[in-house]
């Protein structure tokens, strides 16, 4: 009986909520988009179910129309429990998405309390005296801050969230989460009862044994949002439950659309490693898009003719430079040219032989995926934190391995040796 049900903004998101899922032994199946009636009927034997939408930087209407459709396709299931999975840097902008989409679950679920905890401290998020940490640096002093689409300049977290939310907002110290899951949850129950309207309560967790008082503190909660970290905190029950996953017999591809520090410095991993690799050129993609494609497939073919284990990168950001250049105003968006561009290659590389991917980059990996026609997930086994391989099927029956990393998330060597699991 599926229990669990989450909705992630993006597919990245999707597949970490997912593989944190696995870990603590839920069958856990990822859709991506809201399913439909036939979709729904084909799951059996999940525990949990993750609908992967592409509503982290859409318009707020359209964020919240798709999550109140992911919301009452997760309930026809017979859901009790539901996960708002957004990004553990609370990508957002003052208009939202994150608390708009809080907001209207809220409503939908006619409950009067929401926790808010991006914390995910293997990935080196962490949350203390409501405010925000990426590694040993406030949320606003690291490379989020010059993020193209969502740049995150402050790290309290009332202070991002009270723009995007009619509620109030409180903050839970991380002394009251070490006094237990009791105490926790009394206070989380005086905080609510004092609050005319529903509030959303911003919990410090530093630890991911702060994270199991949260989800102990929280079991009868219909509703909780963060990012992947909290479904770590969950009891164990059993094995990790993550699938048998076939590999499928193909070329090898990565397609690194993210401006983020760690993908860049992957891809210079990669490329000082001798890995084969093309930047998209931006001026090139401007003048005639599919022209460069062409050039890329050609030259990305040829490598694989004299390669074919070898696997090929394709990127759009090597540099500070790029970012601040790429970013500039310009008839059509930089980043639009890139996602467009990357999910042309998935496509037409794809009718190439191309049969394992790793994407990196959350708007990216939605332009793939659906370039792709993939409409279902089997999450395979973990890469990093975050970060797992997991096995598609479109809707012809095409198979392919897939890893859709966030661009932050991941190993500086996982463009060259994430491919272990496939060997």
């Amino acid at each position: 009986m599926v229990t669990w049900g989450g909705i992630a903004d993006d597919f990245t998101g999707a597949t970490d909520l997912a593989g944190n899922w696995v870990a603590r032994g839920l069958r856990t199946v990822v859709t991506l988009g809201v399913p439909d009636a036939a979709d729904l009927a084909g799951i059996t034997d999940a525990d949990a179910v993750v609908i992967a939408l592409k509503s982290r930087t859409a318009p707020v209407r359209e964020a919240v129309r798709e999550s109140l459709d992911a919301l009452a396709a997760l309930r026809a299931l017979g859901c009790t429990r539901y996960y708002q999975k957004y990004c553990s840097t609370f990508d957002s902008t003052p208009a939202g998405n994150i608390g708009p989409v809080t907001d209207a679950l809220l409503a939908a679920l006619d409950t009067d309390r929401a926790v808010v905890v991006p914390a995910f401290p293997d990935a080196g998020r962490t949350v203390y005296q409501g405010h925000l940490f990426v590694g040993d640096r406030l949320l606003s002093d690291s490379s989020m801050r010059h993020h193209p689409l969502t740049p995150m300049t402050r790290s309290d977290l009332p202070g991002l969230l009270g723009p995007q939310t009619s509620h109030g907002v409180a903050v839970v110290p991380l002394p009251v989460v070490r006094a237990g899951a009791a105490a926790l949850g009394a206070e989380l129950d005086r905080i609510a009862a004092e609050t005319d309207t529903p509030v959303l309560l911003v919990v410090d967790a530093v630890e991911n044994a702060d994270l199991a008082v949260i989800a102990r503190a929280t079991a009868h909660h219909p509703l909780v949002t963060g990012g992947s970290g909290l479904a770590l905190g969950l009891p164990a029950t059993g094995e990790p439950a993550h699938a048998a996953m076939p590999v499928e017999d193909g070329h090898r591809v990565i397609l690194a659309g993210s401006a983020s520090t760690a993908t860049r410095a992957q891809i210079a991993h990669a490329r000082a490693a001798g890995v084969p690799a093309r930047k998209l050129d931006l001026a090139a993609l401007r003048a005639d898009p599919d022209a460069e494609v062409d050039a890329i497939v050609a030259e990305v073919t040829a490598a694989w003719a004299a390669a074919p284990r070898t696997p090929f990168l394709v990127y759009a950001v090597g540099s500070q430079d790029d970012i601040q250049r790429e970013t500039a105003p310009d008839q059509t968006p930089a980043g639009e040219l890139v996602e467009a561009a990357l999910a042309d290659c998935a496509r037409r590389l794809a009718d190439a032989g191309a049969r394992q991917f790793i994407v990196a980059g959350g708007e990216t990996s939605g332009s793939v995926v659906r370039a792709l026609d993939v409409r279902r997930l089997e999450i395979g086994p973990a890469l990093a934190p975050g970060v797992s391989w997991a096995r598609a099927t479109t809707a012809d029956g095409l198979p392919f391995n897939l890893a859709l990393k966030s661009g932050n998330f991941g190993a500086t060597d996982i463009f060259t040796d994430g491919w272990q699991a496939l060997d």
